[in-house]
């Protein structure tokens, strides 16, 4: 099985997440995609906008109908949740053959190596690196990347909260997310 993790705060999720994650999955023959929302993200600065619950609800509901996309709580909990111990645990869970990648934006993969035991990480899964504009990265030895340069999707979550609290439904929410967040009052 080829399985690859997309984690992130997800706050909220949008349909630029679901066009990396499904391109990602076509381009390379991926059995599944894991949309984990990271319960305590080491790397933001601040609390989330919206709680891990709703965070992962909305995943859900952007996951329906989507065969090879598969929300995941990898990260649920209280400790900060760090990729190689992400990776660990669903290593624990697949067979040995199976194969992990690891779904990540070049602006993310550009510090990788400031990440918590990134060595293990670049040991443990290949990289697909998705291209953002104006991103420059160096791989650093052993890694193994795939680049996913058919995107350029400038969409930014905080653009999209900012929306949602001035009233505004905006378009790149899954119809269901943005129904969620209504009913939730989240963003307000």
């Amino acid at each position: 099985m080829r399985v690859a993790i997309f984690g992130g705060t997800f706050d909220p999720i949008h349909q630029a997440h679901l066009t990396v994650a499904r391109e990602a999955a076509r381009a390379l023959d991926l059995d599944q995609v894991l949309l984990v929302p990271a319960a305590n993200p080491p790397h933001k600065t601040g609390a989330t906008e919206a709680p891990y619950e709703d965070r992962y609800r909305m995943v859900e509901l952007a996951c329906e109908g989507e065969q090879r996309l598969v929300p995941s709580r990898l990260e649920a909990g209280t400790g900060k949740s760090y990729s190689i111990e992400t990776v660990e645990r669903l290593r624990a869970q697949l067979a040995p053959e199976d194969e992990i990648f690891f779904l990540i934006g070049a602006d993310a993969f550009a510090e990788i190596t400031t990440w918590h035991r990134w060595q293990d990480l670049i040991r443990a899964v290949d990289f697909i690196v998705v291209t953002r504009p104006g991103h420059d990265y160096q791989i650093p030895p052993g890694a193994r990347v795939h680049r996913l340069e058919t995107l350029a999707l400038p969409i930014s979550s905080s653009e999209i909260r900012e929306k949602l609290a001035a009233g505004l439904e905006p378009a790149e929410l899954p119809p269901k997310v943005l129904d969620y967040i209504r009913t939730r009052g989240l963003y307000r």
